[in-house]
């Protein structure tokens, strides 16, 4: 079976408009008849089209994609609203029987002033999505370390706005031999997300790892990889630490003039999902390999071997990085064949594409190339090189 690839997006519009013609070429429907005669030419035909038309559909993405971040952050302000609303509620309940206290009042004026640190990063930041903008990474994904970490610094800045705030108003309470546990829980979600940030960028400048721009951020991301599988280190990091967040947050609900604590044990859970989170950091990915390079060859075809002309046949693994499902960066898939550069043509099927695939690049063997002994390697869409593999060529 053919390894597909569906194009990203709604259905419906643009998107609906490359199925249809996608699936019309594979169905042999819209040749012209100059080029109908060769398999070859109608498929190099069929493939232009299709790259033409996905380097149009990819624009509009990325259009739509910055529109629904600019329009983002309002939004974002009226969650932020939102949450010192429920803010004010709670501290108001809570209040009942055992009456206001100066600690309460605290807690309202922190809420407050966090809450408007964070409506004015995301005016300062409307143009990438509001407060999500420092959560997004370097390929248009919301990254989970980033996330986590952000998370633990906004609870720890209400946390010491509010110790603030309640000692300025008379408020008597413990002191901070408590916060041992939240202090290593916040230190250690921050220096995971610096780690993660470095780990990538030396495993992508080293080609060991590849990453391909995603449209937009999307809550999924937290909990998944780059190409949408659910990733259990992912998920278990970020539900672990807004388990022990929500844990904390409670714990200084019920006693807001004590400093935020979080035991021993919950910063140990957390610890451990961030190791494991950092280790799955260095170990996820790979670079493309080439295994091995054949002349193509249809059923019943004469073994032969390969001239200028022949389509050849790329086995390996990881040509199509983690993500790079859209058609546009399926199209920029190139394998050099000695010093000429050939584009993988876009083979449709219905609902995607028999190649480009993961596993097998079938591309010709151009007319520049020079017979003899030539060196064969992949270019991926994210630019990552795979190790080359001789092939002879005869005139």
């Amino acid at each position: 079976m053919p390894e597909e690839h569906g194009e990203p997006g709604k259905s419906g519009g643009p998107a609906e408009d490359f199925a249809r013609q996608r699936d019309g070429f594979a169905a042999g429907e819209g040749v012209p008849d100059g080029v109908a005669h060769s398999a070859g030419a109608s498929r190099q035909w069929i493939s232009d089209e299709l790259t033409r038309s996905a380097d149009e559909l990819a624009a509009k993405a990325r259009a739509a994609g910055e529109d629904w971040l600019r329009g983002l952050w309002p939004r974002t302000a009226i969650v932020v609203g939102a949450g010192y609303v429920v803010l004010v509620l709670i501290a108001g309940l809570t209040a009942i029987g055992a009456g206001w206290t100066a600690a309460r009042t605290a807690a309202v004026v922190a809420g407050a002033v966090t809450g408007g640190l964070l409506a004015g990063a995301a005016w300062l930041h409307r143009e990438r999505g509001g407060v999500i903008a420092p959560l997004v990474g370097e390929d248009g994904r919301l990254s989970t370390s980033r996330a986590v970490a952000g998370g633990w610094v906004v609870f720890a800045a209400f946390a010491v706005l509010q110790a603030g705030f309640a000692h300025a108003f008379g408020a008597s309470g413990a002191s901070g031999g408590r916060l041992g546990g939240f202090v290593t829980v916040l230190a250690v979600t921050c220096g995971v997300a610096v780690l993660a940030r470095g780990v990538v960028a030396v495993r992508l400048r080293e080609h060991h790892l590849q990453k391909v721009a995603a449209d937009r951020p999307r809550a999924a991301d937290l909990l998944t990889d780059d190409s949408g599988r659910g990733s259990f280190l992912d998920a278990a990091y970020a539900l672990v630490s807004a388990a022990v967040l929500l844990y904390a947050a409670v714990a200084l609900g019920r006693a807001p003039a004590e400093p935020p604590h979080v035991p021993w044990g919950l910063a140990g859970v957390v610890c451990v999902g961030a190791v494991a989170y950092l280790i799955g950091k260095v170990m996820e990915g790979g670079r493309p390999k080439v295994l091995s390079v054949v002349r193509a060859r249809e059923a019943g075809d004469l073994h032969a071997p390969v001239r200028n002309g022949d389509d050849i046949e790329v086995r390996g693994t990881a040509f199509v990085p983690p993500g790079a499902t859209s058609p546009a960066q399926l199209a920029r898939t190139v394998v050099r064949i000695g010093g000429v550069d050939v584009h993988v043509p876009l083979i449709p099927v219905a609902g995607g594409f028999a190649n480009p695939s993961d596993t097998r690049l079938t591309v010709p063997v151009p007319a520049e190339v020079e017979p003899g002994r030539v060196k064969v390697l992949v270019i991926t869409a994210s630019g990552a090189r795979s190790n080359a593999v001789e092939l002879d060529i005869v005139d």
